[in-house]
């Protein structure tokens, strides 16, 4: 291998300029620089065999000594050399050293031994350059660059803190020394005091880095500060082959530091991981005390007894609904999508899956939802009840008052006159006469007994509906009962006391005893219909009032009979004072058997009059509100009616797209996200019918027959609604996250996701045990009962009886997953314990960032080993405890 006529292999490493310039001649400069650095590179390997050079392109000639060279710095034995002195010999020697080149795959051009016999300056330079190439600078690679980019970046990356360097080539940049002395103490700062460097002091930063360098880290003096400081662009070679000495010198560092990138590499993945834990453990707790503190509140069923208290009540659950509950339903739908992406990113970085604090489940906080839910619904129907038992209530007192009112008006006085003696001293007209009277008395008597009966009968039922004023009631009801008894016996005493007399006396005026026994009644009649003009009602429908609108005019139709049979009794009247005028009778004014007197009556009948266009008014007033009910009920259906199927359409849609396997992860997340936007801009239509439905409460509107849709179901449906959107797009964010870190391409997802729904039988992002082992029949795999037990434990840990796309994914790459493992943590703590079992307080804070390093002393235990000193932690444990082996 005299000669090579191909381009040196290393070219894959260096790029063209870095090769040997071999046509045009050195400039004479860079030749002393090439000629110094050179020769201080080749020594700094002679001397290991104990020899040296002192002429570059002489002391190679015989090839003894370039022999010796290449198995020094490569190891290996070379073939024995010729001993003779003769020219052939010399060239033979050189030729062997050559082919040794040769089989290291370096491929040289135009360098020949007989060159290299001759002393040839030019190819003795170039020949060494190749060598340094090969030996010293081709397996240095910093990401994957060529030999001098991953030098030169390697130089930049740990000079780039240091104020006045900036590394951009081999030549200009390490002209002032800065960078060199700068990479000294960047690995050694013990060994320079880089703030009491200048930069407009080169030759005294590079004289400092050349002998330090000397002394403490055995790289020889290679180049001459007065020539690079002199030279416009000193040698790029020269300079490459020197700092390459730093770089080899420097490995054990660099080992260390990459052990180092990699340990702060999985202790940011379980820091980032325990700062999700404990997100969730947090808004976990913060939900349940929030169901914990809302369930009592719900279920006190305490009822108010005013009905403006039920109404503060009804509102506050309104609030409720609308302000306080939305963010807890956000809260709970982003807890379990927080929850899923942590044990994607736990399932990703090989670490076990996250078990939260006893009661604070994902599905402990379901079923605590669930609850209040469950509390929700009663809670609203009772307020609506009690509401409802209020205002009949509050009818049925008002209507008490109004008839013990009118009754005990009309019983005033009347013990007292039934108690009196007034027949003992009367005359013969006067006792006939009283007799009459209490004839009357007992018809009017009698007459009453309906509302008497009707004023219990509504204290019975004020009781029944536990009226929180009862007891008044019940007082006053047995007032006018125990008084009714007393009337009655006052009544049968007195007629007995009258009877007794009645023999006494003859005369009678039928006149007068016929217009009160016809008067009395009337006036009772009179009474019930005032009363019943003036009574109180309550209707919730057109169809009730339109029926009190019917009775009503009934009782009209009745108006003309009973002025008949007012025009009759008033006839008798105008009889009694005919037939007074007709026979000279003095008449006293007052009608013996009655108070009524023929002006109460008249004055009663137009009372009556006046009270049936005012019944008439407030009858059409009722109409025109259960007008406005039913309005409000038409409004509140048209809405409901097209809010409920879009809900259950948009919910359809959402499914097909979780199905949908055309387009990206990212084209159908934008469609997810376009969904979503669409669904919130929606919200304004939910807000105007919890308005319609606000309305329909404050006007006590209880039932809709116009729609089956009721303000509960639209809520429900909506907050599923947004639960879901937000569910899906969480699915494939965690899917994302699953390609990018698996190195998943789409197309192999769009695979896994179409053999995933052929199989998904049911259609529910789910497939049975049976579904997913035919799935993975077709998909090749030749299945025992015990392989395909093991899968399903991988599958379905926590026995679930189903397997989740997730979880299919997760399977589908976790084979070939690159991922950190335990053994891999443990061999780069065992670098930068220097080889020992265990690691030192002082060595963590050393080459980790203090961050990290705090983190490991305060989870590490101590090394419990007998070769350890007082402090010692151990890592080996440490690391196994961070894939979930052991307990941290």
């Amino acid at each position: 291998c005299s000669t090579f006529d191909q381009e040196s292999s290393t070219d894959q490493y260096m790029s063209p300029e870095d090769e040997w310039d071999r046509d045009l001649l050195l400039d004479p400069a860079w030749e002393k620089q090439q000629r110094k650095t050179f020769t201080a590179w080749c020594n700094s390997h002679l001397r290991k065999a104990g020899t040296q050079i002192e002429n570059i392109e002489d002391d190679f000639r015989n090839g003894l000594k370039l022999m010796l060279l290449l198995e020094v710095i490569s190891g290996e034995r070379l073939p024995k050399p010729d001993k003779g002195k003769m020219r052939f010999h010399k060239i033979a020697n050189v030729n062997k050293a050559l082919d040794f080149i040769c089989s290291k795959g370096v491929k040289l051009v135009s360098i020949g031994a007989e060159e290299i016999v001759d002393g040839n300056t030019k190819m003795t330079l170039g020949m060494i350059w190749t060598i340094i190439l090969r030996f010293a600078i081709q397996d240095i690679s910093v990401e994957e660059t060529s030999a001098k980019e991953g030098l030169l970046l390697w130089c930049q990356r740990k000079t780039a803190p240091y104020r006045n360097v900036n590394v951009q080539n081999f030549h200009i940049s390490w002209k002032d020394g800065l960078a060199l002395c700068a990479l000294i103490h960047r690995h050694r700062p013990d060994l320079i005091d880089y703030s009491k460097l200048r930069k407009d002091d080169p030759i005294g930063n590079l004289n400092t880095a050349f002998e330090v360098a000397e002394k403490y880290l055995d790289i020889p003096k290679m180049l001459d500060a007065e020539d690079i400081v002199n030279t416009p662009k000193p040698d790029e070679k020269a300079i490459m082959t020197y700092v390459s000495c730093f770089y080899h010198a420097f490995a054990g560092a660099e080992q260390a530091e990459t052990a180092a990138n990699r340990i702060c590499k999985v202790l940011a993945v379980n820091q980032e991981n325990e700062k999700l834990m404990e997100e969730y453990e947090k808004l976990a707790s913060e939900l349940l005390e929030w169901i914990r503190k809302t369930i009592p509140w719900l279920e006190n069923r305490m009822a108010e007894q005013q009905m403006r208290a039920m109404q503060q009540k009804l509102e506050d659950f309104r609030d409720y609904r609308r302000i306080h509950k939305p963010p807890r339903v956000q809260e709970k739908c982003q807890l379990e999508i927080n929850f899923n992406t942590l044990q994607t990113k736990l399932r990703l970085s090989n670490r076990p899956a996250f078990m939260p604090s006893e009661g604070k489940m994902v599905s402990d906080i379901a079923n605590a939802w669930k609850g209040l839910e469950q509390v929700e619904k009663g809670y609203e129907e009772w307020l609506l009840t009690e509401i409802r038992r209020l205002e009949r209530l509050d009818h049925l007192a008002e209507k008490f008052k109004q008839k013990c009112s009118l009754h005990q008006s009309w019983t005033s006085g009347k013990e007292e006159l039934l108690s009196m003696k007034d027949y003992e001293s009367a005359s013969l007209m006067e006792i006939r006469a009283l007799m009459r009277k209490h004839e009357a008395f007992e018809s009017d008597l009698a007459a009453h007994q309906d509302r008497v009966e009707q004023i219990a009968a509504i204290a019975q039922e004020l009781n029944e509906l536990d009226y929180h004023d009862a007891s008044s009631v019940n007082a006053r009801c047995q007032g006018i009962c125990d008084q009714w008894d007393n009337l009655g016996t006052l009544t049968q005493k007195r007629r007995d006391s009258l009877e007794r007399v009645e023999k006494l006396w003859e005369t009678i005026d039928q006149l007068y005893l016929e217009f009160a026994k016809r008067a009395a009644p009337f006036n009772n009649w009179m009474d019930g219909a005032m009363e019943d003009l003036q009574d109180m009602f309550i209707v919730h429908s057109t169809e009730e009032i339109h029926s009190l609108i019917t009775a009503h005019d009934q009782f009209k139709a009745t108006l003309p009979e009973a002025d008949k049979e007012r025009m009759a009794t008033m006839g008798i009247q105008s009889e009694i004072v005919k037939i007074a005028q007709t026979y000279g009778i003095k008449l006293s004014g007052v009608n013996p058997y009655t108070n009524l007197s023929p002006q109460d009556i008249t004055n009663k009948w137009e009372a009556v009059k006046h009270l049936v266009p005012l019944r008439d008014q407030m009858l059409q007033e009722e109409v025109a509100r259960q007008q406005a009910n039913e309005r409000l009920r038409r409004q509140f259906a048209a809405q409901a009616n097209i809010i409920g199927p879009w809900i259950q359409t948009k919910m359809e849609e959402i499914g097909h797209v979780s199905v949908d396997i055309a387009g990206s992860l990212e084209e159908q997340m934008n469609n997810l996200k376009q969904y979503e936007q669409n669904i919130i801009n929606y919200k304004c239509n939910i807000d105007k019918l919890e308005g319609d439905h606000q309305l329909s409460q404050e006007s006590l509107i209880f039932d809709n027959k116009h729609t089956n849709y009721t303000m509960e179901h639209i809520r429900v449906g909506w907050e599923q609604l947004l639960t879901t959107i937000a569910r899906t797009i969480n699915e494939v964010e965690n899917q994302i996250l699953t390609r990018d870190a698996k190195g998943i391409s789409q197309e192999q997802l769009n695979e896994f996701r179409a053999s995933f729904n052929h199989f998904d039988r049911k259609r529910n992002g789910m497939m049975d045990p049976d579904d997913f082992r035919a799935c993975l029949i077709s998909m090749g795999y030749d299945l025992g009962e015990v392989e395909f037990a093991r899968i399903m434990t991988l599958v379905d840990s926590n026995n679930t009886g189903v397997v989740t796309f997730q979880a299919f994914i997760d399977f589908m790459t976790r084979e070939t997953a690159e991922t950190d493992t335990a053994d891999q943590v443990m061999a780069s703590f065992k670098i930068l314990a220097s080889d020992k079992a265990y690691i030192t307080v002082d060595e963590l804070r050393r080459e980790l960032p203090a961050e990290q390093a705090e983190y490991c002393i305060s989870r590490m235990t101590r090394y419990i080993g007998a070769d350890g000193p007082a402090g010692a932690l151990d890592y080996i444990s440490f690391s196994s405890a961070l894939y979930g082996e052991s307990d941290l």
